[in-house]
């Protein structure tokens, strides 16, 4: 856990832009804390007035980076509005938007091997944009006859994963290198598909 009560300036969060700027260019375990330090502009010493390691750094870069990804999913949930459906689908562009705009908290968060329990402070983060999706499901899933209607978890998971492969498979590194059409429409279409299964889309004419 970060270590309390010591404060030299804006230290704290320079260790963490800078972790985050070599998680970019080498991964979440590619880099040491002398070179976090090093790129800080201070002493390895340093480090540890405000980190017992490496993991807690990271443990902090995934941390913001959930926050600011609450805050995402958040304004794009917009409570539903203006529809069930159209909230629905912001949500999964807001996150292949985040991955675009913050891949080291991206990594940091989804490629350090961390446990979303790590501290209680990230699995409340965690648990705030996962249940922005999950609201946003539940919401979309009324819709749907009783005796038809997954369960909410479950369908947030599925956007979920849909959303983290596209930007796995077609949004990194050189995006849309690899990918046969737009990250975003892929994404769409398969919302779009997905959604059309459970009736909720109507079918193309």
């Amino acid at each position: 856990m970060p270590k309390r009560g010591y404060h030299h300036g804006n230290l704290r969060q320079a260790l963490v832009d800078a972790a985050l700027s070599l998680i970019t260019e080498k991964g979440p375990t590619g880099f040491t804390l002398s070179e976090a330090a090093k790129q800080a502009g201070v002493t390895p010493a340093a480090v540890y007035r405000h980190f017992e390691g490496r993991e807690q750094l990271i443990i902090e870069c995934a941390l913001q980076g959930h926050e600011i990804f609450g805050d995402l999913m958040d304004f794009a949930y917009k409570d539903g509005q203006p529809s069930a459906l159209a909230a629905f689908e912001a949500t999964g562009r807001a996150y292949l938007a985040f991955a675009r705009k913050y891949p080291g908290h991206y990594m940091a968060m989804f490629e350090s091997g961390l446990s979303r329990h790590a501290t209680p402070e990230l699995s409340r983060a965690v648990g705030r944009s996962r249940g922005i999706l999950e609201k946003a499901a539940e919401e979309l899933s009324q819709h749907i006859p009783e005796d038809r209607r997954p369960p909410a978890t479950m369908f947030s998971s599925h956007i979920w994963a849909m959303s983290h492969g596209v930007v796995e498979l077609f949004a990194r590194g050189n995006p849309g290198g690899n990918a046969p059409f737009p990250p975003e429409d892929l994404l769409e279409a398969g919302i779009g598909i997905y959604l059309r299964g459970l009736g909720l889309v109507a079918p193309d004419s």
